[in-house]
């Protein structure tokens, strides 16, 4: 069937160029929800274990979209059932997108550094209901915003627009569909073989050779593999790369040498850091980056805050555009009724302020205020994020915690669980709002989006939380060591710490050390905003750059060989890698993460 015949195609409305609403073929069917819930759980363990492991997770729509087609177009050659169409996959990617996010409701960042800091710990049941309540809160948002950011400020929302043009290409070519399908399986299944294979045979990283010459150890000696510079086994980080781009990668390679084997080695001559053991093959991360990730971190914020504040006229828009509370409108009928709004908007105010005071011991006023700056950053970073395609999570996690460390100075609850719900609801109303972009353009009730974020988020909830508490079970010793670096977790810990306990409980050069790391975020970005754009290429990525302070080094390592991978190839054979290289890494990072999360359970129920 063509794309001119097919009833899933819509012609576009000349009115306000998006396709009229199509309730004429199945959209909000068991098999969309509960397909999307399914596989949003899944994926929720992906952003689970890779954000432990580099500090941020990624937009599964796509690999929802494409993975739900390759299954559902198997059973109706094999089963006979009936068509997968368009619309039952757009409500299938929308609760898997909301379930895969579940990451950014605090799982990677602040939950952790929370029980680092305080020796505590939610009950998986409690952190579930805790999850949950900071994404609905987002999700309501979303709700609310949709009307003014999609439908009279007609902001773009390039992640969604680009989610609907392959949905739009895989119903017109179904062939090429399930070639990528086939592509992400490869993926995923060379990087399960791989993990099997390190899992049941260690293998060792292979240590790049080098010595540096140190009068801080008793061998007079420092091995480039003590820095961490050696290749791992590892397809995950490779996958990574391909898909942040070249400049990103190359970034990390510079901050790795830089961090490690320069500012690190001369950290360690000064004794402003212990050495480990002096073994040639013992990795010296968790000593090293004690140091390193004050400069790192404030490298990270700086640069973060700098370019969020070049979005000020998104910022202005957003305030002054008031916040477009759902209702009926003329252009995009069967939207969430205006008393269900407002219903929900109370339900997850009133549902949020009593958890963080019930769990946390937060203050009924900072709890509250915590929740309206929650609609507040989520406005700005709905904006910024439809205008660039880019969501501040890394801003709005800051931003936050500075706001209440200045209330709540030496609350380490106020300053990461409050700071939780806000930066998390914001994340997730952006990230929700691309989302609504793809159903708007293929004629998708905003109604059954609504209904399906609300079960995907169920869904991430649940699974999202139990394979935090598997992979997880002791987040002091486990996480900010080589094997989960938790970079996420490190800056949470390190702005709460700072207002806790003072500047005066730092490392040895340390705010020398901060004071050079924010000007380079500063000027970095400011070179990026006021450069040609064929300059900004060559000029590196600050939070890149930052980054690769708090990583192992060989984790820089291999997404610069990933990036590189995917440059080659883009130069090599263009089309080819246009078609399968997002596909490919993505089935890397899948592979892997999951493979890992079976592990931990196999491990768990075996004792071992």
């Amino acid at each position: 069937m063509t794309q001119k015949d097919s009833p899933d195609t819509l012609s576009k409305s000349p009115q306000d160029d998006y396709p009229p609403l199509n309730l004429l073929i199945p959209q909000l069917t068991i098999r969309s929800i509960l397909t999307g819930m399914v596989l949003g759980g899944v994926l929720s363990l992906c952003n689970i274990y890779a954000g432990l492991k580099i500090g941020w997770g990624f937009n599964m729509s796509v690999t929802a979209a494409l993975l739900s087609f390759g299954f559902w177009e198997f059973s109706r050659v094999v089963f006979r059932t009936r068509k997968w169409n368009i619309l039952e996959n757009n409500l299938n990617q929308t609760a898997a997108s909301a379930a895969a996010s579940i990451s950014s409701a605090g799982l990677v960042a602040p939950i952790p550094a929370w029980t680092i800091l305080t020796g505590q710990s939610l009950p998986l049941p409690v952190l579930m209901i805790w999850v949950i309540s900071v994404s609905m809160v987002g999700v309501v948002v979303a709700i609310g915003l949709r009307q003014q950011m999609l439908i009279t400020d007609k902001l773009p929302f390039p992640g969604g627009i680009a989610t609907a043009e392959t949905l739009k290409e895989m119903y017109a070519k179904g062939r090429e569909a399930l070639a990528r399908v086939l592509a992400l399986l490869t993926g995923g299944a060379v990087a399960t073989t791989l993990k099997l294979f390190a899992d049941l045979t260690p293998l060792p990283k292979l240590a790049i050779p080098g010595v540096l010459k140190s009068s801080a150890t008793t061998s007079g000696k420092i091995t480039l593999n003590n820095l961490g510079f050696a290749l791992d086994p590892s397809l995950l980080m490779v996958g990574v790369g391909a898909l942040i781009g070249m400049r990103a990668c190359v970034s990390l390679l510079i901050g790795a040498i830089i961090g490690w084997i320069v500012i690190g080695h001369q950290v360690l001559e000064w004794r402003w850091v212990v050495p480990g053991p002096e073994k040639p093959d013992a990795i010296w991360f968790k000593q090293v980056v004690e140091w390193l990730l004050w400069p790192g971190v404030s490298l990270m914020v700086v640069s973060s805050l700098t370019s969020f504040a070049f979005s000020w006229k998104s910022i202005v828009r957003a305030m002054r555009g008031g916040t477009g509370v759902a209702g009926d409108t003329n252009n995009q009928a069967h939207t969430v009724p205006r008393r269900i709004f407002l219903v929900s908007l109370a339900l997850v105010l009133i549902a949020s302020v009593v958890l963080q005071n019930a769990l946390f011991g937060i203050g009924i006023v900072i709890a509250a205020f915590g929740v309206v700056l929650s609609f507040v950053l989520a406005i700005v970073a709905g904006r910024v994020s439809g205008e660039a395609g880019i969501t501040p999570v890394g801003a709005m996690g800051k931003v936050t915690q500075l706001i209440f460390g200045i209330m709540a100075p030496s609350n380490v609850s106020a300053n990461l669980m409050a700071a939780n719900v806000t930066g998390g609801a914001a994340s997730q109303c952006a990230d929700l709002l691309h989302d609504m972009k793809t159903g708007l353009m293929i004629g998708a009730s905003p109604r059954f989006q609504a209904i399906a974020q609300t079960f995907g988020v169920l869904a991430g909830g649940i699974a999202g939380s139990w394979a935090y508490t598997i992979l997880i079970p002791d987040p002091a010793k486990m996480l900010i060591t080589d094997e989960w670096p938790a970079p996420a977790v490190l800056q949470w810990k390190a702005v709460a710490e700072v207002f806790a306990v003072g500047i005066e409980k730092m490392p040895p050069g340390s705010l020398s050390a901060i004071a050079w790391a924010a000007a380079l975020g500063l000027l970095l970005p400011i070179l990026e905003k006021s450069s040609p754009a064929k300059l900004k290429t060559w000029i590196p990525s600050a939070p890149s750059l930052g980054l690769a302070l708090v990583i192992p080094p060989y984790n820089s390592l291999s997404m610069f060989i990933g990036g590189l991978a995917a440059w080659i190839a883009a130069k090599v054979a263009k089309t080819w890698a246009a078609r399968f290289t997002i596909v490919l890494a993505a089935g890397l990072i899948a592979g892997e993460s999951l493979t890992g999360m079976a592990i931990a359970v196999v491990k768990m129920f075996s004792g071992k």
